[in-house]
């Protein structure tokens, strides 16, 4: 039974991830609650499973002509430093305050999502 639901886990947060979305969103809640997995490894399982994942989509939106270089490094510079950082700050963080921080995270986003479809244009 357990593969079944490591096996939904992946397919869903692979098609999540792949449209840009953040497959983690699945794949964590996943993996802590339906699998009993600890919160340092779900994270450390998505961030290894977004590799192939985010190079395949790459791929994909390149070939769509989808994807604008300009100003790219800029983007890269800091998203390489504060993931770096953020990793090294989940590493020493107790289990139980990563998974209330994710959790907090996944209800901004939720709130987020819920008022952008009240206020589709922000305003």
């Amino acid at each position: 039974m357990a593969f079944l639901i490591y096996l939904a886990a992946g397919f869903l947060s692979g098609l999540v991830g792949g449209m840009g979305m953040g497959g983690g969103t699945i794949m964590i809640p996943a993996l802590t609650v339906l699998c009993g997995v600890g919160q340092h490894v779900a994270q450390v399982t998505n961030l290894i499973s977004f590799l192939p994942m985010s190079a395949f989509s790459l791929a994909v939106h390149k070939k769509q002509g989808l994807i604008r270089t300009r100003g790219l490094l800029w983007l890269i510079l800091p998203a390489v430093i504060t993931s770096v950082l953020g990793g090294l700050i989940a590493l020493i963080l107790p289990s139980d305050i990563l998974r209330r921080l994710f959790g907090a995270f996944l209800v901004v986003l939720a709130v987020r999502g819920a008022l952008s479809l009240i206020r589709p244009n922000g305003g």
